[in-house]
């Protein structure tokens, strides 16, 4: 673009178009009809000296060359909405806007459900998009995937902004009338039960087994699942002993027939937080979203 006008509206329609990897897409979401916004597509390619995108089938994915633009297109897009948007007192009434959160299930339902009824009254213009984590989730606020993220905050990148809600604990989950609550839960019983673990990596050794091998001890995984309520699903089925945080809602696990019961192990406090990305941490909108996060987790306290 070194020999052309610079023209924002482009990057916005770049930062559409990369986002939606479509141009029917792009062009709802910029309220265009899709000729123009194959127009625009044009212009970009010519300005880019870059397809953008091709099809695919019946889709259309990115070239090298967009992927590795789409997160600075993204920050520049946002860079320059902020500078246009005026500063002053927010009103969440008159707000609209789509945020993106990363969690893992058990929090979608803890947190975001209560969220979720807080602006649907406070805000009704701005949509929440409740998203699982993933293996890959670690670079998500940087590279725009998410604009808030709650839970066990493991690994940020190096400038993300992580304010703790709340600790927690793992609680044991069976069953009800599981036989390993026939006597008291020993750590010699706890070891002897097959066990489920949820967990986004596969991961089949975690902290429980580090206490357990400190006393000797070992357990036996037969299974890990990708999230909290797949693991109390299954758990709900059979005799396998899953965990669960202490917070989860009694309801929850009293509809699947479950009970809950201590684990007999001294095991760390799991630190609950809040994390988003700095470009976000003037923002009125985002300032409201993370107050309201942080006193849905004081009510739960």
């Amino acid at each position: 673009m070194t020999q052309a006008k610079l023209d924002l509206n482009l990057m916005v329609a770049l930062d559409a178009l990369l986002t939606e990897e479509s141009v029917s897409g792009a062009a709802q979401r910029l309220h265009l009809s899709s000729p123009a916004m194959s127009r625009t597509l044009t212009r970009i390619r010519k300005a880019l000296s870059d397809p953008v995108l091709v099809r695919s089938g019946r889709a259309m994915v990115p070239t090298p060359r967009a992927l590795a633009l789409r997160a600075e297109v993204r920050e520049i897009v946002e860079r320059a909405q902020a500078v246009f948007t005026p500063v002053g007192a927010l009103e969440p009434a008159t707000l609209e806007r789509t945020f993106t959160l990363l969690a893992d299930d058990a929090l979608l339902t803890l947190i975001g459900m209560r969220l979720l009824e807080r602006v649907r009254r406070l805000a009704p213009g701005v949509c929440l998009r409740l998203i699982p984590e993933g293996p890959g989730d670690s670079l998500a606020l940087r590279e725009g995937g998410a604009d808030l993220e709650f839970g066990v905050i493991s690994r940020p990148a190096p400038e993300t902004r992580i304010e703790e809600l709340f600790t927690d604990d793992n609680v044991g989950v069976v069953r009800r009338g599981h036989p390993l609550l026939d006597e008291e839960v020993t750590p010699e019983r706890f070891a002897a039960a097959d066990h489920i673990t949820p967990s986004r990596r596969g991961r089949l050794y975690g902290p429980i087994d580090e206490r357990l091998a400190e006393l000797g001890l070992r357990r036996r995984v037969v299974a890990s699942v990708p999230t909290f309520s797949a693991a109390l699903m299954v758990a709900a089925g059979t005799d396998l002993v899953a965990r669960a945080a202490r917070r989860l809602p009694e309801p929850q696990v009293g509809r699947l027939g479950l009970v809950t019961f201590e684990i007999p192990l001294e095991l760390p406090r799991l630190p609950i937080c809040q994390a988003w990305h700095p470009r976000f941490e003037a923002d009125p909108g985002h300032i409201w979203l993370r107050r309201c996060v942080r006193e849905i987790a004081g009510e739960l306290g």
